[in-house]
Parts: structure tokens; sequence; C-alpha cells
């Protein structure tokens, strides 16, 4: 990268603790730093929820898929927008129609201390793995040799690592959940216009359809490959019913709107945008196989785009890899830090603590579970790399843990015992059949059989132990148990007793749409200032640039138009 890139890198890092350090002013007490005082507004947690699924890993896991096995990444991908959808409709609503303030509120509530000291523990477990994986991907990438046989950035991975960890923990601990929230619309704005443009240019150097079709391995086309099988992607569906209905950092943003109706919008909005996306994510990779053939997969898409970026846009595309993967730690970092404050720090060891010292609290325990992540990202090369992990992790323990928790939504009957039965058994069996059995079985022996079956049919074996097993332990406890359990009775005094269902309209909070306009105006200005020190890349450049303007000239409109009706 040349001098522009990186004024450009350091020129966005600016951007991001300047929005940081604005929200900052809004976090008078913990409920602002944690939940934004239940107003966000839908399309921002819509956003900011869309943001915490996409990072690194869907560039270097999802975009490596797509370089090696083609459209099958898309269609993956598109179980994203069909999950998020059935949440939309199904869930969302019910978890802000329930009156708490965070997830593990809930979870004590329905399950007691036991239960919530278990799912605390054992997800923070998880997802300092998976997003420990995202944040070790975004190293692989922006360290890969460039064409000129350069890194992208002139550090090792173990020093990317650290620093882009360093900048995520340092503006959540400052902005809390205002920051997240704001800083994922811009890095949505940024990286859709990156990818956009990284887009545009391939498809004018690939020279037609017939070309690409003539230069891509057979079956590239075609929606499922190898061990992508459709019984894959049904299972995956699944998973992501329960991640997104259920995991906390989606369960607050629903919680952070004003009214069950905002929360079921901003989960549709995650849908729709997760059904006609996809295919404009993958491309650069899917138009790049065509074109260069053997290189490492999981840096597929930093070198594509690099093929066609003029200087400056490199620095800004480095800056949207680098958004996708923020947007995912940071917001792991503030429901956790929410819940070890909220739910640990203040019952546990300082019950009369004040705002300030709940504050100051949340940003410690931001600052340690950064440190285990940043620590964890570096060893993952040591633990199988990027795409088994994930795919591994989040097979064997998402529905395991979660689906539990998300029945309890509905359901009356099952209680502790019944998650901690779900949970560990599944998971257990899980390993034995992953790990146990190849570890101590041999050719000859009565499970010789299984095993190989195993060792052969990985991802349905993790999908049938993962998936189908705890749902169906959890069907049997419906079917089986009498009675209400004692944690749907606690539950059901926490929501009479707090105010649920649609709030009075407040007045319109003007700060979530500046932040979109000054995102907009900037990034505009600075594409048209790349569009005429670069003529070649002129013709694509200028408009995206004079757009991005009219759009935050159409922003402030608005904005004026709703102040001036409220004041009359």
């Amino acid at each position: 990268m040349g001098r522009l890139d990186f004024i450009t890198i350091l020129l966005y890092v600016a951007g991001l603790f300047a929005i940081s350090t604005v929200a900052s002013r809004r976090n008078t007490n913990q409920r602002e730093m944690f939940s934004a005082n239940r107003s966000s507004p839908w399309w921002a947690s819509g956003l900011s929820g869309f943001m915490t699924v996409f990072s690194a890993g869907t560039f270097v896991v999802w975009g490596g898929i797509a370089y090696e096995l083609g459209l099958v990444a898309v269609v993956i991908n598109l179980t994203y927008g069909v999950a998020s959808l059935l949440v939309g409709y199904f869930v969302a609503g019910r978890w802000n129609r329930m009156g708490v303030d965070t997830p593990a509120e809930y979870v004590s509530r329905r399950f007691g201390i036991t239960g919530l000291h278990f799912f605390t523990w054992t997800m923070i477990l998880k997802r300092i793995m998976g997003v420990s994986v995202s944040l070790y991907a975004l190293g692989v990438m922006l360290t890969a040799q460039a064409g000129d046989g350069e890194p992208i950035l002139p550090v090792s991975l173990e020093t990317a690592i650290i620093i882009f960890g360093l900048l995520v923990v340092l503006y959540t601990m400052q902005g809390g959940l205002w920051a997240v929230l704001m800083t994922d619309v811009l890095q949505f704005i940024v990286l859709t216009v990156m990818v956009f443009i990284v887009a545009a240019l391939m498809l004018t150097e690939s020279g037609g359809f017939s070309h690409y079709r003539e230069n891509i391995p057979a079956g590239f086309l075609q929606p499922t490959s190898g061990k992508y099988t459709w019984f894959f992607l049904v299972g995956w569906t699944a998973i992501n019913f329960f991640t997104i209905g259920a995991e906390w950092a989606f369960v607050q943003r629903f919680i952070s709107v004003r009214s069950p109706s905002d929360a079921r919008k901003s989960a549709c909005l995650f849908g729709v945008m997760y059904l006609i996306t996809p295919l404009f994510w993958m491309l650069p990779p899917l138009l790049y196989r065509s074109q260069i053939e053997g290189i490492n997969k999981e840096q597929a898409y930093i070198l594509a785009s690099q093929s066609v970026l003029p200087p400056g846009l490199l620095g800004l595309m480095v800056a949207a890899m680098f958004s996708a993967t923020a947007s995912m730690v940071s917001s792991q970092l503030n429901v956790f830090a929410g819940v070890l404050t909220n739910d640990f720090y203040k019952p546990l060891l300082n019950a009369d603590a004040s705002e300030k010292k709940l504050v100051l609290a949340g940003r410690f325990f931001t600052a340690l579970l950064g440190a285990l992540l940043v620590a964890t990202a570096i060893m993952v090369p040591h633990m199988g790399g990027a795409e088994k992990l994930i795919v591994t992790i989040n097979s064997l323990l998402v529905v395991p843990l979660l689906a539990p928790a998300l029945w309890g939504v509905f359901s009356r009957k099952i209680g502790l015992k019944h998650l901690l039965i779900v949970a560990l058994t599944s998971f257990s069996l899980g390993l034995i059949m992953r790990f146990g059995l190849p570890a101590v079985t041999q050719e000859g022996d009565r499970l010789w059989a299984l095993t190989q079956y195993v060792l052969a049919n990985k991802v349905i074996v993790e999908l049938f132990v993962g998936v189908l097993f705890p749902v169906c332990l959890l069907i049997g406890f419906e079917l089986l148990l009498e009675g209400d359990d004692i944690g749907a009775m606690n539950l059901d005094a926490c929501c009479h007793a707090s105010p649920h269902g649609e709030q009075p309209k407040s007045p319109f909070d003007t700060f979530p749409a500046r932040m979109v306009l000054i995102s907009l105006m900037s990034l505009g200005i600075w594409v048209l200032f790349i569009a005429f020190r670069e003529q070649s890349s002129r013709t694509i450049l200028l408009p995206v640039g004079v757009t991005l303007i009219l759009a935050s000239g159409i922003i402030e409109a608005v904005i004026r138009k709703i102040g001036t009706r409220q004041q009359a």
C-alpha cells in the first residue's frame, strides 16, 4: 500500500473515535451504555445486527468458499436472511415486550442464578472462540502478499491482530452501545460502497459472461457442492435462527429499540438485506477465480480487491475489512461487558455502586474481554484454522446452548434442569462423535465402521448432534412435562411489572441520522478526491462520490422537515 492508503486508514480510524467520543457523552448511566436507554432507531438496530454477522470471517471463510467452490457461498449466506425473517416474525417482538434491560436479566429470572452462571460463562467461551476467528481472519487478509509480492500491511499477523483488537476495544470502552450502533452504521456504509466499487471495476475487466464461464471449474455455479449439501443448508438455517433469535448481541438490539414492532422491523430489515445482498458481497472472489488460480483461498478477497483498486481506495478497502470485524467484536464486547457489570459486579461485589462506578466497571470488563479475545485470535492457526473452527463451533455449540434459552421464551414447562440436560448431553455427544471416536478406535474394532462414517461425513454428524438432537430433546420435555416451571412465573412477574407494548413516541432524535449524514458526506468527498487523482477509475468513482453527497443532502432535508413539524 502507498502513502495515500495509510492516510485513508488513519482518517477512518479518527472517524471511528470521533463517533465514539460523541456517543460517550450519552453514557450518563449504565443503561445508556449497554441498552441505549431503549431509544435506538429500528433501522440503526437492524443495520447493526446485519454488521454483527458480517465480519472478516465473511471475507475469509465464505469468500474463500466462493473462490474455491463458487455460488454455494452465496446460497449459504442466504440462510442468514431466511433465519432473520423467521426471528422477526416469531421472536424479536417477544424479547422487547418482556421488559428486561439485558438478555442476562431474562436468563436469571427464567433459569435462576445457576442458569445465569452456566449460560454466561459458556457463552463467553463460545463467543471468544468465534469472534477470535474473525479477528484472526482480518489479520490474515491484511497481511496477505499483494500482486507485487509485498504484504498489504507491512506487519506480522500477530501484530496486526493486536493493533486491530486494541482499536476496537478502545472505542467500545469509550462509547458503549451508542458507539457500537453508530460505528456499525458507518462501517455498513463504507463496506457497501467499497464492495460495490471493487465489483464494478472487476466486472469491467471480466471479458463478459461467456469468457467467465470458460475459465471457471465445472459446477462452480451450482447452489450446492461437496459437504455443503441441501441438508447442510437446512441445518445452517436452523443454527442461524437460534443464533439471531437468542444470542445476546442480537437480543440486545431487539431490547434497545422503542417497541415490539420496532424490534420486528429491525430483524426483518436484517433479513431482507441478507436475502438480496449475498451475491453482491461474494462477487469479487467469484470473479477473481476466472482470472487467477492456485492462491490461498483465505486471501482471495483482499487480493481480488488489490488487483483493481487505485491508490487511496485500497486503504479504504482495508478500512472496510476492519469495519466488518470491528462491528462483530464491538457488539460482543459490549453485550458481555454489560452482563458482567449488571449481573455479576453489581449484585455480587458492589450492590450500592453509583452509576459512574458501573460505567467504569463496564469499561474495565470490556478491556479484559478484549485482551482474552486478542490472545485467542493469535492461537487460531494452532486450532485448525478459520473455516474449520467457525463451522465446528457453530454446528456443535449454538443450538445446544441457545435453543433451551429461546424455548423458555415460549414454553412454561422447561427449567434449569432441562437446560443443563440439553446443553451438556448434546455437547458431550458431539465431542464424542467428532473427536472421541476417531481417537480411541482402530481398524477391526466394533465401532470402526461408525468412526469411518463420522470422519467421512463430519458436517452431517455435527448438524445431527448439534441441531436435531437438542431440538428433539426439547420437544420430548415439552410433551412429557406437566405444570409451570417456577422460572416462568418469575418471568411473568417481571413482565407484568414492566412497561411493555407500544411505547409513546418520543421527540425525534437527530443524533443517529446526523451520524449517517456526516459519514456519507465524508466518504463521498474522499471518493471524489480519489476520482480526480485516478483517471482510470474516474468513470465509476465520480458517480459514486456524487451519489453519496446527494444522499447526505437528502438526509439533512428530512431532518429539518421533521424538526420543523415537531416545533409546529
